[in-house]
């Protein structure tokens, strides 16, 4: 199998580097200085391993490799919001021996949230989701830091419309021997769904900065009471948080010191946009869909995207003025 890794940030670059540290054949796509730096001088990754430096093909666009092969495996790993356009521009490639990439080649999506596997059903044929708990940080174009121990990351696999099957195996077999845990899940979006919960706080973390602080860790508290309540109203089941620990524990351990999340990251790098809508906005969405009022997490949609739109720098309100935004806004409920 040749693995292309859709948008080679953080997490994306992090996993091309495993695999390819394993004698895995990879292909990082990437845009502006990050694929100038790539192509200049190799995707340099931090890991607890040491740093190395991968020397691995880098495209903009499918147009560059030419007819795809039959053994590809697509990783988008591009943030929700930017999602369609990658879907549609690798979903409408050739590959060799007729068809295109939507009909024959297999995605997994690795973005936070539920949404992209959506989206991508919407074209392709052969989805997959991936619930991804994997702390890296995008230090500078081609440069990429994972410090997790003993393990990489985990990465829960399965098919988006349930189930698993031979091809997801084979990739876990691959992430297994490449310094993550991969276990493959007949319900990944069970999985996802948790993790959801968790991303709540990326509003507030990139709003107000990534210190801890109980204020912050109220708000947060606040709008996964919120998310529940809409998940309970829809029916949707999720991991419990033991069984989150019990997957996690003593496997992925970070170094001590502050580290921005992935929002946090966009505004630093001012990329001019958040998964907010995707997040937050996931749970504003049940909500009105099922009569459950969601005004925490309005709050912290509609403030990251301000932050993002106008380029304010990542952490620039307070978590008082934040909180009384979310208290007027459930005021107003």
């Amino acid at each position: 199998m040749r693995y292309i890794i859709i948008g080679a940030g953080a997490i994306g670059a992090t996993i091309g580097g495993r695999l390819a540290r394993t004698g895995r054949d990879v292909v990082l796509c990437a845009r502006g200085a990050h694929a100038e730096a790539l192509r200049a001088d190799g995707l340099r990754l931090t890991t607890t391993d040491g740093t190395q430096v991968h020397r691995l093909p880098v495209v903009t666009g499918p147009a560059e490799l030419g007819e795809l092969r039959p053994d590809d495996v697509l990783l988008l790993a591009v943030k929700t919001q930017d999602a369609i356009a990658a879907l549609d521009e690798w979903g409408d490639a050739e590959v060799a021996g007729g068809g295109t990439a939507a009909q024959r080649l297999p995605v997994l999506c690795l973005q936070n949230g539920v949404e992209s596997e959506r989206l991508a059903l919407r074209r392709f044929a052969r989805v997959y989701g991936v619930c991804v708990w994997l702390p890296a940080t995008f230090l500078e174009p081609g440069v990429v830091s994972a410090l997790c121990a003993p393990l990489t990351g985990i990465l829960h696999l399965g098919r988006a419309a349930g189930g698993s099957d031979a091809r997801i195996r084979a990739v876990a077999a691959d992430l297994e021997e490449s310094g993550f845990e991969a276990p493959v899940v007949d319900d990944v979006t069970r999985w996802k769904y948790a993790k959801l919960l968790g991303n709540l706080g990326n509003a507030i973390q990139a709003t107000t900065g990534p210190e801890p602080d109980p204020a912050k860790a109220a708000l947060l508290l606040r709008a996964i009471r919120e998310a529940k309540a809409a998940f309970e109203a829809a029916g949707i089941a999720y991991a419990s948080e033991a069984e989150q620990t019990a997957a996690r524990a003593g496997k992925v351990d970070q170094p001590a010191g502050v580290r921005g999340g992935s929002s946090w990251q966009s505004l630093a790098r001012g990329t001019g946009s958040v998964e907010a809508d995707y997040l937050n906005g996931e749970i504003s969405l049940l909500g009105r869909l099922h009569g459950v009022a969601t005004p925490v997490n309005d709050t912290l949609r509609h403030a990251a995207n301000i932050f993002a739109r106008e380029g304010l720098p990542p952490g620039a309100m307070s978590i008082t003025d934040l909180t009384a935004l979310a208290d007027e806004a459930a005021a107003r409920a």
